[in-house]
């Protein structure tokens, strides 16, 4: 071998010297990127794992055993799955009640929103009330508004009845019918509707005018132009508040546990009521955890179905059809 002198090992060191120190000084960089990221995700990490996660895999064990919280679980394998599939009818009734009213409500919210937001896209006088006016309902929620809407639908006292008395029309027992519960549900899920309707109007404000403004010259009517440009332009977003909804609507329990619990002759007997009552009031954990599951499946089916056949419908910004 050539023996290599001092002066050339010298010469050799300073020019790999700077080298190697960039490629060390990269991954430290890398390294500390990769830290900070961590640390950053951490605490929606570990939240995630003790509020969600964790507790979903304990429900699927528990979906497994029979355990009413006094004594230990016993496993009973699928033996929970078996009776809410053959020997519990309330489980398809329920479910079937909460599909109906997930197909009433969440078309008409959308569509409501939809409108809402297009009429306060308008230069008009007072424009920020309005908007404020219809947004502040979806502000409130939860036991306050079933309580309310009660008094609304009350025979004979409530706010309804007595404005459809004064045109000579007499109201039904909403809440007291089994035909018109649902009905009774639907309309005050409209409540709600200003939430959907200041996303369609953050999306508005993002169409580009020289769209319409080009149509306008090509003597296209407002109509015309809501449905041919503005509403395609929409659909990405009609396809969130619709996804958003069905998964909203399929949980409903407040108002069928406060206004209704679940009468008249279970005609309001949403499937989230009847899990929470097996699971705190018969305190039947194990089948109570099946039934959540079965809903989430149900959901998630649900879900999958609407983003499969979503390219069908929903146009993106610059994406040609052959590529949905």
């Amino acid at each position: 071998m050539h023996p290599v002198s001092k002066a050339e090992a010298v010469s050799a060191v300073q020019r790999s010297g700077p080298a190697a120190l960039t490629r060390r000084g990269k991954g430290g960089m890398r390294r500390a990127e990769a830290l900070a990221g961590m640390l950053c995700v951490a605490p929606w990490a570990l939240g995630f794992l003790l509020f969600t996660g964790g507790p979903m895999l304990f429900s699927l064990v528990l979906s497994f055993t029979r355990w009413n919280l006094l004594s230990p679980p016993k496993w009973v394998g699928l033996s929970n799955f078996q009776t809410l599939f053959v020997k519990d009818p309330l489980v398809w009734h329920s479910l079937l009640v909460t599909t109906l009213y997930a197909v009433l409500a969440v078309p008409l919210a959308v569509a409501l929103g939809l409108l809402l937001a297009v009429l306060l896209n308008q230069r008009i006088r007072f424009l920020s009330f309005f908007r404020m006016l219809f947004y502040l309902p979806s502000v409130v929620s939860g036991v306050p508004v079933a309580l309310l809407w009660s008094w609304i639908f009350s025979p004979n006292v409530g706010l309804l009845d007595g404005l459809l008395g004064l045109v000579g029309i007499r109201g039904p027992a909403w809440l007291f019918d089994p035909h018109t519960v649902i009905i009774a549900f639907v309309i005050m899920s409209l409540w709600g509707v200003g939430g959907s309707m200041v996303i369609y109007l953050a999306s508005l404000q993002g169409i580009p005018p020289h769209l319409l403004e080009a149509a306008t010259i090509d003597g296209a009517s407002a109509w015309r132009r809501l449905v041919h440009i503005t509403v395609p332009l929409l659909t990405p977003i009609i396809f969130f508040n619709l996804v958003t909804g069905i998964i909203g609507a399929l949980q409903m329990f407040v108002p069928a546990y406060v206004m209704t619990q679940g009468g008249p002759n279970n005609a309001s007997l949403m499937f989230m009521l009847y899990l929470f009552e097996n699971a705190f009031q018969y305190f039947r954990m194990g089948y109570a955890s099946a039934l959540a599951w079965v809903l989430f499946l149900y959901v998630a089916v649900l879900t999958f179905l609407l983003f499969r056949f979503s390219g069908r419908w929903v146009y993106y910004e610059g994406m040609l059809k052959s590529d949905n």
